[in-house]
């Protein structure tokens, strides 16, 4: 039980994180999407969201209700590759960002 509620803690700790890595590259956002944005059926919204809108509204808003809850994590996580995809070819590396969500992905898969 100490581990799981260590692994909590943990998850926690990196979806503030997260939200600073966020900041840091200006893309958080003040305003919500229109909720059609939300009502894609392909991964990650790609089709209506940017990946960061993604993590912001979809990913850092549910992860945050489960740990507030107590519910049980996600046993599998696979961002990182996702924002990989994402930074390619852009001026921003997202390397920092990239790392957190590796970060994450290793506590939600191993957990």
């Amino acid at each position: 039980m100490t581990e799981s509620i260590d692994v909590v803690g943990q998850v926690a700790d990196s979806l503030l994180r997260l939200e600073m890595e966020l900041r840091q590259l200006g893309a958080w956002e003040a305003e919500r999407p229109p909720v059609e944005a939300f009502q894609s059926t392909q991964p990650f919204c790609i089709d209506t969201l940017e990946f960061t809108q993604w993590l912001q509204f979809v990913f850092i808003e549910r992860m945050k209700v489960i740990v507030e809850n107590e519910n049980p994590l996600p046993s599998v996580s696979g961002m990182a590759p996702m924002a990989e995809e994402h930074f390619r070819g852009r001026a921003e590396s997202g390397q920092s960002l990239i790392r957190e969500l590796e970060t994450i992905d290793r506590l939600l898969s191993d957990g």
